[in-house]
């Protein structure tokens, strides 16, 4: 009876992988504290190299007209450089860490998947870390044209005086839009994988996805100055016909494997009927 009960309870769980509701909040626990256990060791890495992920932030606003030789920004209150250093620091850390609590939620939100949508799992996980980094590189790049739109839309005698705090507020957003914006490819995938979506469906609203695209666009950007607006919506339009092409080629790839195999068609994780009448031996 003791070595039963001293077990490790993971040798419990049925075959299937089920678990109680203690035991997947007791897994969220563990997950979240590896997390942030991760988070806070980048937090602190960042904050003893901060200066050169300051300068690397604050290079758009230098590429301005605006910003002068010096490309200073201002920080108009006591405390304001020790909460930049600290916002730099979370940025950073984060972003370091950034592979683990993905990794984290990927392997929490995976045992919840049928068979057929676990081996996309490990896919979808890299694609939306590949499109978040890739949104947040577009909006880096775009930051300066938004930022030299605004600072000269009053006319040369207006001069702009730029605090270190709305400035980094406005860069963090704008790295977060792009980011999360660029992560629409995955939830397209991943509705037409679990057969909410097809092809054929998603062409016939293409005209409306690329309107919707538009509109999200101008509303999500924080400049919505003509360029960061066009830059936002003409990548995620191609990535959207990426999408459908993507989908068109799994549905045949499916189609051609369930001609060949009938078997192919049903769903693993369906239990199989069984005729619970006595046979007539």
């Amino acid at each position: 009876m003791t070595l039963l009960s001293t077990a490790d309870p993971r040798s419990r769980r049925p075959p299937d992988g089920r678990m109680a509701l203690v035991e997947h909040l007791r897994e969220l626990r563990n997950r979240l504290a590896i997390s942030l256990v991760a988070i806070a060791v980048g937090v602190v890495v960042a904050y003893y190299l901060w200066q050169p992920i300051y300068d690397f932030l604050r290079e758009p606003y230098c590429r301005t007209s605006q910003s002068g030789k010096g490309c200073n920004l201002y920080a108009l209150g006591i405390f304001d450089q020790f909460k930049v250093r600290l916002r730099v620091a979370f940025i950073g850390g984060t972003i370091l860490a950034s592979p683990i609590w993905l990794y984290e939620l990927g392997a929490f939100i995976t045992p919840a998947l049928h068979k057929k949508e676990r081996r996309y799992a490990a896919g979808f996980l890299v694609s939306a870390l590949l499109l978040f980094l890739a949104g947040t590189v577009l909006a880096y790049l775009s930051i300066s044209r938004g930022l030299q739109f605004f600072l000269t839309l009053g006319g040369s005698h207006i001069a702009v005086i730029l605090s270190i705090q709305a400035y980094l507020s406005f860069v963090t957003l704008m790295l977060l839009a792009f980011g999360i914006a660029f992560e629409f490819p995955v939830v397209i995938l991943f509705l037409n994988v679990v057969g909410v979506l097809s092809a054929a469906r998603m062409r016939e609203w293409r005209r409306g996805m690329i309107f919707g695209i538009f509109v999200a666009s101008a509303l999500i950007t924080p400049t919505q100055d003509p360029f960061t607006f066009l830059a936002m919506a003409i990548p995620l339009c191609v990535l959207y016909e990426v999408c459908i092409v993507i989908a068109r080629l799994r549905e045949r790839s499916r189609r051609r494997l369930e001609a060949n195999d009938p078997l192919a068609s049903l769903d693993p994780d369906t239990p199989s009927y069984v005729d619970p009448r006595p046979s007539s031996l």
